[in-house]
């Protein structure tokens, strides 16, 4: 039984009830005085005690993902096969359909469900005419990590008008431990972009939704690790060359941004403060804004004369103090109140300084949880596809236009926008929280 089946969770809630029933049972032979009946009503409550939490946990975690099989709780994951070591073509195989005609050789390899059908609101009809989500693995030639993932593919991505189109690429990133059934499911990536893509209110745009954790259960906070994990190769090299090898993605820095919850938000920053030649624009739904060893990292930057250097190199405000600012765009989210990184955030939107440019989400009230985040998604993809172009035709003549979409998604000539520098606020959909400007 996999860990995350509905067989698990029946089979160890109907264990629990057992466990019950006998513990009511047995008390009254248990409740005597004697050594073995003390040790005996210990016994028994522990075990029942034991397969209750093992029933509540295994419901949660297949519920949310956490941990997707009984090897990756156990900290046994895959490595990548030692033959893969460049990427498949670079036009994206010859395919309109996805990975339907790529062969073994490439870095993005088809995957099994991956939980896929149990997200609810996902692409139901021809791909032309809604999209499509595809349940992937992303090899990394460079660091060897096999990760799974889901790709929404925009429904102008199937259509003839389109076909020698690159699209832009926002990669989200799942917080810790999370999943990628998370990111489809609970904070509704790909259900949320279409349903603004349909409303004009965004260009087509492919949508990666990956975990940046690579070697669970260690939280890796997308620091190259010494010795240990490269997670920011991974996602800032690997994850980059695996798309545009299989998919008509943009290949210029303009048309890719990252985002996430949680570490996940983290992370996002980190990769564009720390890769601004990848990515251009970082959306972070609760962020932090410093990298630091805790129980679930263990040792993230080593010892020696340069861990001290690796250690401000992911101090996000250290950086904008001390490093040349990156021509990036970032938004930062929080709540002023129910969230604890108000006052961070604040200090990190009054850090930023030109060619930087930072916006905020700032509601009144949330929680760190997806029902805010999920209020935030659709102000935070509305801002996103303002900073990234739907970028060159995929056999460019010498002077390629860079091209973004109106409102009624058809792409039209438009010069590719020059960073600047300044603060705004964004007001998420819903039930809205409000925010404040600052420049």
């Amino acid at each position: 039984m996999g860990l995350t089946s509905r067989t698990t969770v029946y089979a160890l809630a109907a264990l629990a009830a057992l466990c019950v029933a006998l513990l009511v049972w047995l008390w009254p032979r248990l409740a005597k005085t004697g050594l073995w009946q003390v040790l005996g009503r210990l016994g028994a409550v522990a075990v029942t005690q034991v397969t209750i939490v093992a029933a509540f946990a295994c419901a949660v975690n297949s519920s949310y993902q956490f941990f997707g099989s009984w090897n990756e709780l156990l900290g046994n994951v895959d490595t990548a096969p030692v033959g893969v070591t460049q990427a498949a073509g670079g036009n994206g195989g010859g395919s309109v359909n996805g990975i339907s005609s790529v062969h073994g050789g490439s870095l993005v390899q088809p995957a099994g469900d991956q939980q896929l059908s149990r997200v609810n609101g996902l692409p139901n009809g021809p791909a032309a005419a809604v999209g499509r989500v595809e349940s992937v693995k992303i090899i990394g030639r460079r660091t060897g990590v096999i990760d799974p993932a889901f790709v929404y593919l925009p429904p102008q991505y199937f259509q003839k008008a389109y076909h020698r189109m690159r699209f832009p690429v926002v990669v989200a990133l799942s917080g810790y431990p999370g999943s990628i059934y998370n990111l489809a499911q609970h904070l509704r990536v790909s259900q949320t972009a279409g349903d603004l893509q349909r409303r004009g209110q965004m260009q087509p745009t492919i949508m990666v939704m990956i975990r940046p954790t690579i070697a669970p259960p260690r939280d890796t906070e997308c620091v190259d690790v010494p010795g240990g994990p490269q997670t920011e190769t991974f996602l800032a090299k690997d994850l980059p060359d695996a798309i545009k090898s299989v998919y008509r993605a943009g290949h210029d820095a303009s048309s890719w941004g990252v985002m996430g919850y949680s570490s996940g938000a983290s992370c996002a920053l980190q990769l564009a403060m720390r890769d601004p030649g990848v990515y251009t624009a970082a959306a972070a739904l609760s962020p932090d804004y410093r990298v630091k060893d805790d129980p679930t990292t263990g040792d993230l930057f080593g010892s020696g004369p340069g861990r001290q250097a690796r250690i401000d190199g992911h101090d996000l405000m250290w950086r904008l103090k001390h490093l040349p600012v990156p021509q990036v765009s970032v938004l930062v989210a929080t709540s002023k109140h129910g969230e604890k990184g108000y006052a961070e955030t604040q200090a990190f939107i009054k850090a930023v300084k030109a060619p930087m440019r930072v916006v905020s989400i700032l509601p009144e009230n949330g929680s760190h949880n997806f029902p805010t985040w999920v209020r935030e998604m659709p102000a935070a993809l509305k801002w996103m596809n303002q900073q990234l172009t739907f970028p060159q035709d995929v056999a460019p003549l010498h002077h390629p236009k860079k091209l973004v979409t109106g409102a009624a998604g058809k792409p039209t000539a438009s010069p590719t926008p020059v960073p600047g520098h300044g603060h705004r606020s964004l007001r998420a959909e819903g039930p809205a929280p409000t925010a404040t400007a600052h420049r």
